[in-house]
């Protein structure tokens, strides 16, 4: 009885051998008729023989590596979902002191892919949702590979870190580090706003990679106050916050581009609006007007009495005071 079982087990792995080597021998003629590539035949457990420590294993617990899903790169092809078929990486035997040849797509090092290579594998399967904008994007024309912002090998992703994201960010964007230490600035250091809180950055619609198609939709995310609509609706709010305000940092109060009065009248400057208002004004109008006096006109802000300035909703508002 003994005998007999070990004969059939013996019969069971031959056939398992034979099969294995006929696909694999049918994949490399395919693969050299153009038809199909050639995949290692034990998948990711074939790369694992050399590349058996941390950081490449750390992708053992991201979701990437859930076989049961055939939608996971461990689901379909193991590594080489991401890197591409590799018959001459694992069937080089470079000398002693040399390295084999790369795979088909290399990710980091010496010898990386191009960045539409790179992609091109990532959007095999991300290419829908927030990515669906990402050719013809700011950082697809500038040649930005994903892996050149994501981290795959890892559970914490910094792009997916609220802490980590902003600083992965400023690597290349130095001026926009430069504005967060402005003595106005959005909460980014502080870690209650990041990057993508208002932009996308695999592309968008609207200017600037922002996640909404105008500036103002994007701000009013998170200030609804200023929406409107209005019973008296001052213009430029209504067309772009960013004509007063520049929203990663200023030097001025409330992210305004220069210091009141200076700032409103880069459009009062009529001689019926406020054109009075300055250096030797006095006090004969609300504005003041040029003449001999003192100079109150530079000592105030508009908005100790236009405070509603973003609109009002008062029968007596076109002049948005209190």
């Amino acid at each position: 009885m003994r005998l007999r079982k070990t004969w059939l087990a013996l019969c069971c792995l031959a056939m398992v051998g034979a099969v294995g080597f006929t696909s694999a021998a049918r994949a490399e003629d395919a693969a050299k008729s153009g038809e199909a590539p050639v995949y290692a035949t034990r998948g990711a457990l074939t790369c694992m023989r050399c590349h058996d420590s941390p950081p490449v294993t750390d992708i053992l617990k991201t979701a990437h590596a859930v076989k049961g899903d055939s939608r996971t790169p461990f689901g379909q092809h193991g590594c080489e979902s991401c890197h591409g078929a590799s018959p001459e990486h694992l069937d080089s035997h470079p000398a002693e002191g040399q390295k084999r040849t790369s795979p088909a797509v290399v990710y980091k090092g010496a010898a990386i892919s191009p960045p539409e290579v790179r992609t091109k594998m990532c959007l095999s399967c991300h290419e829908s949702g927030l990515r669906m904008n990402w050719k013809g994007s700011q950082h697809q024309s500038n040649d930005i590979a994903c892996n050149d912002c994501h981290v795959i090998h890892t559970l914490k992703d910094p792009m997916k870190n609220r802490d980590m994201q902003p600083q992965k960010c400023f690597t290349c964007h130095a001026d926009r580090r430069a504005e967060s230490y402005l003595y106005s600035h959005h909460p980014i250091r502080e870690g209650k706003v990041i990057c993508s809180d208002c932009h996308n950055p695999h592309g968008s619609p609207g200017t600037k990679l922002l996640k909404e198609v105008r500036v103002n939709d994007t701000c009013y995310n998170c200030h609804p106050d200023k929406r409107g609509p209005y019973l008296w609706e001052h213009q430029p709010v209504r067309e772009d916050c960013t004509i007063c305000h520049n929203p990663h940092g200023s030097p001025n109060t409330r992210l305004l581009k220069e210091k009141l009065p200076f700032l409103c009248k880069d459009c009062h400057s009529g001689s019926n609006d406020m054109g009075g208002y300055g250096i030797n004004s006095t006090i004969t109008s609300p504005h003041g007007s040029f003449g001999s006096g003192a100079d109150v006109g530079m000592a105030r802000a508009c908005t100790n009495c236009h405070s509603n300035i973003h609109g009002s909703n008062s029968p007596s508002g076109s002049s948005f005071f209190r």
